[in-house]
Formats: structure tokens, C-alpha cells, sequence
């Protein structure tokens, strides 16, 4: 057989391959190389506010952790609370480099609006939920209300009056304070801002009389002495605010104890050994004692999954809770 002869024959054989590997194969033989180019984490807060802050400590790190001098960058998209992000990446292909920082306001704006053009739960793939943070009542340091009750009084004494202000429909902010609203039987303003790094300056300047923000962006502006807190939204006090109470204890309502999450997301039908060795990643990541305590100081909760398959299931029990407190506080689309 001359060498053309063999050159011939040879290219069918190449051209088999894939089809020889078989699906499961290739994606074995994709993740073996992941990631060979930078890794994008799309971030669906304004750059500068506690989420975001966070999530590139957390790029840093999982870059190291991915090894082969592998490289994780942080991209801010910032809109309509968050679902400009999660419609953006939900399009992107499937291949592990890009990545959405997914949270409890992405399952939140899918109760609120079913028509929005992204599902958490079908157009993704879970890799890990990453850490937990509660939301925190939030005044002016100026502002004469002290307690709960002093601001539940001064909003039934001049309905309508207060507003609130949150980082946009939908967000943590938003549903915290809605659900305040509601328990407590008062009539408040919503005003959604573009992102969560606008809710201080709001009080500040006496747009808004109080907000939610959570608490990795609350802590710095407590800290500086900008805001007074009245309350936090988790089941149990905070760590980092033992002085502050619960709103579970100020109005004994168990609908109020609410906590953010977060996690990474990638766009559905990327290979399960890609999403393996992310997950496998992170957790690695958090090995690192100063990424745990940096998120800590943050006000925040490290709050591993245990399997990509367990994020999965915890989203969806998030899915039916959310829908739940969205009808009762009659936030669907057009309220």
C-alpha cells in the first residue's frame, strides 16, 4: 500500500473518533484540559457592594485552586435585578468559562415574573451554593427610629409616607422589606435602585427612610457609622451584630426569617466533569482560612453544598418558598 493509499484510509478513522468516544468520552476528555483559557464569573451586583467584593476574593482563589496557573476574572452586569445576568449567561455556551454568580433573588424574580427569559432551575447547571447572608434593617444614623417598633409606629401614623429602597425589583432588599410591610400591616413606598451600593446613599440623603440591604454591604456602612441597624432578617442573631435583634423576635413572625444566597451557576448542559472539577474547586478554594474569614467579617455564612446534585435540590425547595412569600405579599408582576 503506497503512502496516499494509507493517508486515505487514515482520515476516516480521525474523522470517527468522536462518534468512538461517545458522549460521556468527550466530556471527559473536555473537563481533562478545563480550563485552558480565563474563566469568567458574571456578577449580577454593582462592582464595589458586598456581593461583589466577595466574589472576587473568591476568583482569586479559585483560580489557584483550578491550578495550571488557570486564571478566574470577575464581570459586572448589573440590571433589572439581576436578569440581565442570568438571561446572558443562560445563552453563553455550555463549556464551564462562563459562569453566573446565581443567587435567591434570581429564584425570587422568576415567582415575581414568570415571563422573564431564564429558568434557575432548567437553564442551568448547579455547581455549589457558596455562602448565606441575612438581610439587615437599615436607618439613617440621624434617623430618630430606634427600634422596630418605633419605625412600624411612624409608618401607621402617616401611611404612605416612608419609602424603602432596595437594589432593584426582586433583590433580597426588595423582598425583606416587602415582607416587613406585610407582617407589620403598614403602607411604605418601594424604590428600586440599578444596584445595592445605592441603598445607603439613599438614607443618607433622606430619599428613603429604610432598607435591607444585606448584610456583606450593611456591615462597612454600620461600621462607618452611617446607618443605625434596628434588625437583621436571619432565624438567629449575627455573629458580627450580637446587639441587634431578630425580626423573628421583634414580630414574632416566622415569614420574616429570611436569608440570602449565593452560588455558581453554569449555563445548562455543560459536562458533568467540568462541573465536577468546579465544584471540587471551590471547595478546595475554602480551604483557605482567610476566604472563609474574609466572607465571615463580611456578615456572611460559608455555606458549601455538598454535591452539585444538592444545590439542585436545595434550589428547588427555594423555588416553592419564594413563590410562596411572593403571592402572599402580592409582588407578582403588576403589584
Amino acid at each position: 500500500m503506497n503512502l496516499r493509499r494509507r493517508r486515505f484510509l487514515s482520515l476516516p478513522c480521525a474523522a470517527l473518533l468522536p462518534a468512538a468516544l461517545g458522549s460521556s468520552g468527550l466530556a471527559r476528555a473536555q473537563a481533562a484540559g478545563f480550563p485552558d483559557r480565563p474563566v469568567k464569573i458574571v456578577v449580577p451586583f454593582a462592582a464595589g457592594g458586598g456581593p461583589d467584593v466577595l466574589a472576587r476574593k473568591l476568583a482569586v482563589k479559585l483560580g489557584a485552586a483550578l491550578g495550571s496557573g488557570a486564571v478566574v476574572v470577575v464581570e459586572n452586569v448589573v440590571g433589572a435585578g439581576g436578569i440581565l445576568a442570568a438571561q446572558n449567561v443562560a445563552r453563553m455556551a455550555p463549556d464551564g468559562y462562563n459562569l453566573l454568580l446565581g443567587a435567591s433573588s434570581h429564584v425570587v424574580q422568576k415567582a415575581m415574573q414568570p415571563s422573564v427569559r431564564f429558568d434557575p432551575l432548567k437553564d442551568f447547571a448547579p455547581i455549589t451554593r457558596t455562602a448565606t447572608s441575612p438581610s439587615v434593617l437599615v436607618v439613617a444614623a440621624s434617623s430618630p427610629y430606634k427600634t422596630v417598633d418605633d419605625l412600624i409606629a411612624a409608618a401607621r401614623r402617616e401611611p404612605g409616607k416612608l419609602n424603602y429602597g432596595s437594589g432593584g425589583v426582586g433583590s433580597a432588599a426588595h423582598l425583606a422589606a416587602a415582607a416587613l410591610v406585610v407582617q407589620a400591616g403598614i403602607d411604605a413606598l418601594h424604590v428600586p435602585y440599578k444596584g445595592s451600593v445605592e441603598i445607603v446613599p439613599s438614607i443618607i440623603t433622606g430619599d428613603t427612610q429604610f432598607a435591607f440591604p444585606i448584610a456583606s454591604t450593611a456591615i462597612a456602612q454600620l461600621q462607618g457609622g452611617r446607618v443605625r441597624a434596628l434588625a437583621v432578617s436571619s432565624a438567629q442573631r449575627m455573629p458580627a451584630l450580637p446587639d441587634v435583634p431578630t425580626l423573628l423576635e421583634a414580630l414574632k413572625a416566622p415569614e420574616l426569617a429570611l436569608d440570602a444566597w449565593f452560588g455558581l451557576w453554569a449555563p445548562a448542559g455543560t459536562p458533568a466533569p467540568v462541573i465536577d472539577a468546579l465544584f471540587k474547586a471551590v471547595a478546595r478554594a475554602h480551604d483557605d482560612g482567610t476566604l472563609r474569614s474574609d466572607t465571615e467579617a463580611a456578615g456572611s455564612l460559608v455555606a458549601l453544598s455538598a454535591s452539585p446534585a444538592e444545590f439542585g435540590q436545595f434550589m428547588a425547595a427555594e423555588s416553592l418558598k419564594f413563590e410562596r412569600l411572593v403571592k402572599a405579599a402580592k409582588l407578582a408582576t403588576g403589584n
